[in-house]
């Protein structure tokens, strides 16, 4: 069916932000940005405690707003406020979240469960709702949504993180194909590779039950990763948060189409081609089969699809 959005975006003078999960990391540093170096665009600035907020600017430009995004009645809440103050949304971010760490096997259904509440539908309810007001106030708008390397590569010992930034790539993906070209909203999965936030730390959730003592070798591979995230050295070679920051506004400001996914480091953006590479082998490696199972009419298929 119809691609992404293709054609491309032209940022306003006076632009509104609406960014989640500015407490610290890549939120913080966007909305510090924003306020810093664009003074004439507007600023929404959320999170759950808005006292995490404080080292943002007092001014009649920027609001600081509460901001539960597994709340409805919060996100609802939130958003009014900044209709009624500046009338619209131009820029969407989608960047809270955390992650779940441990063994798999022993992981908990609550604590998985709270997870997509946050990272996915907490990105699925605020996107719905702010979707309707680009489209009604016909100026359209762009929706990034802060995925990861970890949306498009799976690692051991956060399975349950993977899933729901895959889930958010797909949703994102499977969106923007359904939105008119003359709307001029855009939707893009941003996928950081590693960040010098506090992911690794304070936003890095152990499963409750801890690690399965089955797992825990420190040979086997969530072992070797979990010490390799441990390690200050390594973090110190992750991008910074300010760095990321820039890159965002530069992709919505560069008045060029927006792509359905922008890797943000080159660790991201070698290990996506990596992966690739993989699916591609893959790919050659079982043509006989795959194509065993229809004929040459299945090809059709392809080309209605990609209309």
């Amino acid at each position: 069916m119809a691609a992404p959005n293709t054609k491309p975006y032209h940022l306003p003078p006076d632009a509104v932000w609406f960014i989640t999960g500015c407490s610290s990391g890549i939120g913080h540093a966007l909305a510090h940005h924003i306020a810093t170096y664009h003074p004439t665009h507007r600023l929404i600035a959320t999170a759950r405690n808005p006292s995490t907020l404080s080292t943002l600017p007092s001014h009649p430009n920027i609001l600081k707003l509460p901001l539960d995004v597994t709340s409805p009645t919060s996100i609802e809440s939130s958003i009014q406020t900044t209709l009624s103050t500046f009338h619209r949304i131009d820029i969407l971010v989608n960047n809270a979240g955390y992650t779940l760490v441990g063994d798999t096997e022993i992981a908990e259904d609550d604590e998985s469960r709270a997870l997509f509440d946050t990272n996915f539908w907490g990105m699925v309810d605020t996107t719905k709702r702010v979707l309707g007001s680009m489209r009604e106030g016909g100026s359209g708008g762009v929706i990034l949504n802060v995925s990861s390397l970890g949306g498009f590569v799976g690692f051991p010992g956060s399975a349950f993180y993977h899933a729901s930034k895959f889930a958010m790539e797909g949703w994102t993906e499977a969106v923007a194909k359904e939105l008119p070209a003359e709307w001029n909203i855009h939707l893009c999965n941003i996928e950081p590779g590693g960040v010098q936030t506090n992911y690794a730390t304070t936003s890095l959730k152990m499963m409750a039950k801890g690690r399965h003592p089955a797992y825990a070798d420190p040979t086997y591979p969530t072992s070797v990763l979990l010490a390799y995230k441990s390690n200050e050295e390594n973090r110190r070679l992750w991008a910074k948060p300010d760095k990321i920051a820039a890159a965002i506004y530069r992709l919505v400001s560069r008045g060029q189409r927006i792509p359905i996914r922008v890797p943000l480091g080159a660790d991201a953006r070698g290990m996506i081609l990596m992966e690739l590479e993989g699916v591609r082998r893959d790919l050659e490696e079982m043509e006989e089969l795959s194509l065993s199972v229809g004929d040459a009419e299945q090809l059709d298929s392809i080309a209605f699809l990609q209309k």
